[in-house]
């Protein structure tokens, strides 16, 4: 078994901890953080609490067993799947300020076997408490990053020796420089200019065409475009939250969905006024299907373009957080089905109510599933005036 020296996971986990956390503040004196990981990545829980403890921080751990999730569910009854301690959960929202999951895995089939269906049915029982999360996440008062951990199973999915796994993860968040947190923060800076070009356009809506998609999305009112706000770790894209509602065309994707333990590959999908109307797959097209089903799954939650000069992964990573910020040769352009992102307001998220939401056409649902393309697109903006310029192309964005 490959483990990273202390040293490298030490800065790692300052980026996590110093950078990500308060959108690239990182934490204050005082500050409650939840750390969510699994028993797979205990080489990096060191780190993790002494940079934490460092910055005068408190830490809650979540620690979990590898192994476990499949015996639950493969027991658990219908009462069981739906169970979730509410008053304990909502008092951990009202603790912690800030929450770190690390994405890392012992066995990438852990849950083929289980119906998925079952898996759906117990995000629907979480519902409540990723409510009061974003609540208090858009009220300013909460953050949350994601990370990545690499094993040896995580690595042979996709060919690769962990070495070889973690130079990817090595040079992707930067921890191969003297000081990854202000290697981040400069290049947050560079972000942020494309995407301030980006909201002074007032785009109405997109026009992405390509051998393998001819889509139309509709960008909405009070809307801009976001990324470099610390939430995963790394982060190259932008996206928006459109109006799901003026979604229209069809689109395939090249590269496999990752999903409740199962690999769905040959995803094309076709939208007419918003909704989903046809859904396929070469693989586990069935997954896809019932995914679709979940209450909101059939609608677009995001749209989202990773310009290829910024990333630095070159390899499929069979883990959405890399492999929606993957460059390559033309980048990556990517659409999540189900639970828009509210920080793409405009305004002051505390004071929306929800048929607020509603009426801007901003979707809800318990899940929220990227599903990525890594081939040559153009991206053609029609603006609020009614002239169109190309936004993308190339994998590059096309603002100068």
């Amino acid at each position: 078994m490959y483990i990273p020296d202390q040293i490298l996971l030490k800065k790692y986990a300052d980026v996590l901890v110093k950078f990500a956390l308060w959108s690239g503040e990182g934490i204050r004196k005082g500050d409650v953080v939840s750390v969510v990981i699994s028993e797979s990545a205990k080489p990096f829980l060191l780190p993790l609490q002494q940079s934490i403890l460092e910055a005068g921080g408190h830490m809650i751990l979540t620690y979990a067993p590898d192994g476990i999730s499949k015996s639950f569910y493969e027991q658990a009854s219908e009462e069981q799947l739906l169970f979730y301690p509410k008053d304990y959960m909502l008092e951990r929202v009202k603790i912690c300020d800030h929450q770190i999951g690390i994405i890392s895995e012992a066995d990438k089939h852990e849950l083929e076997s289980i119906e998925s269906k079952k898996i759906l049915e117990r995000s629907k029982g979480a519902k409540f408490y990723m409510n009061a999360r974003r609540d208090k996440e858009n009220a300013g008062k909460f953050t949350w990053t994601l990370a990545l951990y690499g094993t040896d199973a995580m690595a042979k999915e996709v060919g690769m020796t962990e070495e070889e796994y973690w130079d990817q993860i090595i040079k992707a968040c930067y921890l191969d420089v003297a000081d990854p947190v202000a290697k981040w923060k400069q290049l947050f800076v560079d972000l942020e200019d494309i995407k301030a070009k980006l909201n002074t356009l007032k785009i109405e809506k997109v026009h992405i065409k390509g051998d393998d998609i001819d889509l139309e999305v509709k960008l909405g009112a009070h809307r801009l475009w976001m990324g470099g706000s610390g939430r995963n770790i790394p982060s190259f894209e932008l996206f928006i939250s459109p109006d799901w509602r003026g979604t229209n065309g069809w689109v395939k994707f090249n590269q496999p969905l990752y999903r409740y333990g199962n690999l769905v590959t040959g995803i094309e999908i076709k939208f007419k006024d918003g909704l989903v109307i046809d859904a396929k797959a070469d693989k586990n097209e069935q997954l896809l299907k019932d995914m679709i089903a979940v209450e909101g799954a059939n609608k677009i939650g995001e749209f989202s373009l990773t310009d290829k000069r910024f990333s630095r992964i070159t390899k499929f990573m069979a883990e959405t957080l890399f492999d929606e910020n993957v460059g390559g040769e033309y980048g990556n352009t990517h659409i999540a089905l189900g639970m828009s992102y509210h920080d793409s307001y405009d305004g002051d998220m505390s004071k929306m109510t929800e048929k607020d939401w509603e009426e801007l056409g901003y979707n809800d649902s318990v899940v929220h599933t990227d599903i990525i393309s890594t081939t040559n697109r153009t991206v053609t903006a029609t603006l609020q005036d009614g002239s169109e310029r190309v936004i993308y192309k190339d994998g590059m964005f096309q603002l100068e």
